[in-house]
């Protein structure tokens, strides 16, 4: 597993200003030692990812006996980051009836018609579920505040007045409704996948090249590639503003893969067994027909 200090380093401190280039895209540093090289590292990855897979499938058996609690996993980050991979790894190993995974695009008439929360609340993890958003509530403050025109019908007001103001209590928003989650048993972990753009650049090129991968691409990732400094100030204000005790961000180094997966499925094993569960207890009345149904088994 990885040291406290090492996850401590991804998480986005609360209440704190964010900028998005004091945290390395390409951090591969291990977790027993300080600098080696890449191959040792990739291999010591792959150990702490492959040991996170093993316990997260327990973990998760526990957390859907025990009831009590639900998981909310949400990924954020630009295009071409890994998430999809990154779900895909990670939950590998989990029960698929313990895990659900919703994939938010353009809201539908009908949700605009509601609140901007009003769709994601539809989509929250039952009591001993894993919840996983690919992508979340979170494009209303980050996509959204890129391209404001798209508020449309969401905005009472005119669109002249979307300015700080708007978005702080939108933050606000995001915040009560996470802390109303967290207070009825849902834990939170919010995850930044955090590419460089020359990597980003070399993921797209991949795509084109390799007819296999044609179909991940599309014209509007070229476009919204060049809302690059945009993006990084939306999230920077986002994450700063939104990064709670009870529902943390972390920033994940998403330049290697392998270091990506390994970092998240460590936090979120991690959580889940910080959390106590247990089995449900078998009463008297319980044992005593357990028994009775050894004998009748027995007796065949």
């Amino acid at each position: 597993m990885l040291r406290k200090d090492i996850i401590d380093l991804f998480r986005v401190p609360v209440g704190k200003k964010l900028k998005l280039k004091d945290h390395n895209p390409g951090w591969k540093q291990s977790a027993e030692f300080e600098d080696f090289g890449k191959d040792a590292v990739k291999e010591r990855a792959q150990e702490v990812l492959t040991k996170s897979l093993t316990d997260l499938a327990q973990a998760q058996d526990l957390l859907y006996a025990d009831s009590r609690y639900s998981l909310l996993i949400v990924l954020q980050a630009m295009d071409a980051a890994g998430k999809d991979g990154t779900i895909k790894h990670v939950m590998s190993g989990v029960n698929p009836q313990g895990c659900q995974v919703f994939s938010f695009k353009k809201p539908s008439s009908e949700e605009l018609q509601h609140n901007f929360l009003w769709r994601y609340a539809k989509c929250l993890p039952e009591r001993g579920r894993i919840g996983i958003f690919n992508r979340s509530y979170y494009e209303d403050v980050l996509v959204v505040k890129v391209h404001p025109e798209l508020l449309g019908r969401q905005l009472p007001r005119e669109k002249e007045q979307v300015g700080k103001k708007f978005w702080e209590e939108r933050y606000e928003d995001i915040n009560a409704f996470e802390q109303h989650l967290v207070r009825n048993g849902t834990v939170i972990l919010k995850f930044f996948l955090n590419v460089s753009k020359d990597e980003q650049k070399r993921r797209f090129l991949e795509r084109l090249e390799r007819p296999e991968k044609n179909w991940k691409f599309s014209a509007s990732d070229m476009a919204e590639r060049g809302f690059w400094d945009d993006y990084t100030k939306a999230y920077e204000d986002a994450l700063a503003a939104t990064s709670t005790g009870p529902a943390p961000w972390y920033v994940i180094p998403a330049d290697y893969k392998w270091i990506t997966r390994a970092v998240v499925a460590d936090i979120v094993t991690t959580t889940i067994r910080k959390l106590n569960l247990k089995y449900p207890e078998v009463t008297d009345e319980q044992k005593k027909r357990l028994v009775e149904a050894r004998k009748k088994l027995d007796a065949e």
